[in-house]
């Protein structure tokens, strides 16, 4: 669990930490790369025209860094549900090899007022390069103490929504 601070008379240096955080992010940023497969048996998705099941084309989540199991555990229900809309096909087995694996972070900040989602989706290669970088923040309600108490199911399927979009246009660039 990531907390900035406990103090929530502490918002201007909560929303200094939240400003940081999200120019660090976006000072990652790489420029993305041309995908390439981890293996040689799942052909890399073609650079023109729309991906399909067809290709073989898989992603593999690993485990979230920085969210609370149950917020993680519901994110990727909701990510599950959005890559079928998207036409996404996910690896759900731990280990099982796939074409792409998705390394996500996020944290949480707020106030009584209001809060904020941070996250970050990695899409690596079987070497572990970094092709794609995915990040953004939601807005949340108010909460005292913990900030991932104001984190709800809406809040968690935008992020998944706003994420497989971008997976789906970064295949289909």
């Amino acid at each position: 669990m990531v907390r900035f601070f406990n103090q929530t008379s502490d918002f201007p240096l909560r929303l200094i930490a939240g400003l940081l955080v999200a120019g660090l992010l976006a000072a990652c940023q790489a420029s993305p790369q041309p995908p390439t497969s981890i293996t040689s048996a799942a052909p890399a998705p073609s650079l023109s025209g729309p991906s399909d099941e067809a290709q073989g084309v898989t992603f593999a989540f690993e485990p979230f860094t920085g969210a609370p199991g149950n917020i993680a555990d519901e994110l990727s229900e909701f990510i599950g549900a959005e890559a079928r809309k998207q036409g996404i096909t996910l690896v759900r087995r731990v280990g099982a090899s796939a074409t792409y694996r998705v390394n996500g972070y996020l944290s949480a900040t707020g106030q009584p007022s209001s809060g904020t989602v941070f996250y970050v989706f990695d899409i690596v290669d079987g070497s572990g390069r970094r092709l794609n970088r995915i990040s953004g923040t939601e807005s949340t309600g108010g909460a005292s103490g913990d900030p991932w108490q104001s984190v709800n199911s809406g809040t968690l399927s935008r992020i998944a929504n706003r994420s497989m979009v971008e997976i789906k246009a970064w295949l289909n660039r």
